[in-house]
């Protein structure tokens, strides 16, 4: 089946090779699968504010070839590490995952097709008081829009708290599109809520922003449809035996518990009283969420009233269940978590933008697509 594939689709004979003897080799189905993806990538991409590598799972999975990345916070750093330097050691070992931006030589980073980012929305979200431009973490987006003049990539595909496109009657977000159409390109965006999407009972609006050099491209896009929600609060779960994730000791619990009752219900505490999420979804993953204060999502499972654990809240945000959480403070899981991106939703939107590019990718326009040809670009 394997050289029947490859014969098909015209892999060069040193890739076949390589490829093969992973079979030979006894390697995994994922070892292989991740191989071939790399080995067949039809596009080059970087991933800037890399975070926990959102965006890399999204992408790899449509044959995406990640060339570089930067991220400063050392937490996630060694959970990016931890999970990537096995399928992508060229990153690291040749010093391609940058820690600063603002020191970035964007000349040192490779050609792409694809430039991906998430930039920090603190100085945007309702939850940090509405800095805005006050923020000096505001900044850090005109370094983004300097690696973009030097290095043109073809599509650019950003992220952020839906409050960035509706502040001060769209003037802000007129800023940052102003930025980009000034260097000849075409933008879309739209807020997008992760349970409306995909399967994942989570109540999460983020708004999605895709630009394009190509103006046809542009035109051709648009954002996916929705889809029908087939995951419950109940189905994240997992059976908890540490004590540390349950309110029974706490002075909250006898109040929680007349309030707590329903198991297929996430709930939320409030300064004043209990909130129940109606819509059988979880709320948004907070910033806090290795404490007992504000806004904690809360569960009642077969024993008592507790927090989620830091897995459960990666798999709210669909990371793989092997996806590895390094030996470090829960509140830095908690965090990774919180500020991650939904993967499908990622995945989905970049289906949209293949389709959109795809004439593109035939007449091998971007830098990467000449490498392979009668190359399948998505997946069903």
């Amino acid at each position: 089946m394997i050289r029947k594939t490859l014969k098909f689709l015209k892999i060069d004979e040193k890739i076949k090779h390589r490829t093969l003897n992973i079979l030979l080799n006894g390697q995994n189905e994922n070892f292989l699968v991740f191989n071939l993806n790399y080995l067949m990538s039809t596009f080059t991409f970087i991933d800037l504010f890399a975070w926990i590598w959102w965006f890399h799972i999204a992408f790899h999975n449509l044959w995406g070839k990640l060339v570089s990345a930067i991220e400063r916070d050392k937490p996630a750093r060694n959970t990016y590490q931890a999970n990537f330097l096995q399928w992508n050691e060229d990153v690291f070992l040749w010093g391609k995952f940058f820690e600063d931006i603002t020191k970035t030589d964007p000349k040192m980073i490779p050609d792409h097709d694809i430039l991906c980012a998430w930039f920090p929305c603190q100085a945007f979200s309702i939850a940090w008081y509405r800095k805005w431009f006050s923020d000096s973490r505001w900044n850090v987006f005109f370094d983004l829009c300097r690696i973009i003049e030097t290095k043109k990539p073809e599509v650019i595909f950003l992220e952020n708290v839906k409050n960035l496109k509706s502040h001060d009657g769209w003037k802000t977000f007129k800023v940052i599109q102003e930025s980009l159409e000034s260097l000849w390109y075409h933008v879309k965006a739209q807020v997008l809520n992760s349970c409306e999407y995909w399967w994942i009972p989570q109540n999460r609006e983020r708004i999605y922003i895709v630009w394009f050099r190509n103006k046809e491209a542009y035109e051709r896009f648009s954002f996916p449809e929705k889809i029908a929600l087939k995951l419950w609060v109940k189905d994240m779960l997992d059976k908890v035996h540490d004590s540390s994730f349950y309110y029974e000791n706490s002075s909250l619990y006898p109040k929680l518990k007349n309030e707590i009752t329903d198991k297929n219900t996430a709930y939320q505490r409030r300064r004043q009283y209990v909130r129940a999420n109606k819509s059988w979804v979880f709320p948004t993953l907070t910033a806090n969420m290795w404490t007992w204060w504000h806004n904690v999502p809360l569960i009642l499972d077969a024993k008592w009233i507790r927090k989620l654990t830091p897995r459960e809240c990666f798999r709210i945000q669909w990371f793989p269940e092997n996806f590895i959480l390094p030996d470090m403070a829960k509140s830095q899981l908690y965090k990774q978590a919180w500020n991650a991106v939904t993967v499908p939703a990622i995945q989905r939107v970049w289906e949209c933008i293949l389709k959109a590019i795809n004439p593109l990718l035939s007449w091998g326009l971007l830098t990467s697509a000449n490498k392979i040809k009668h190359v399948v670009t998505t997946r069903q």
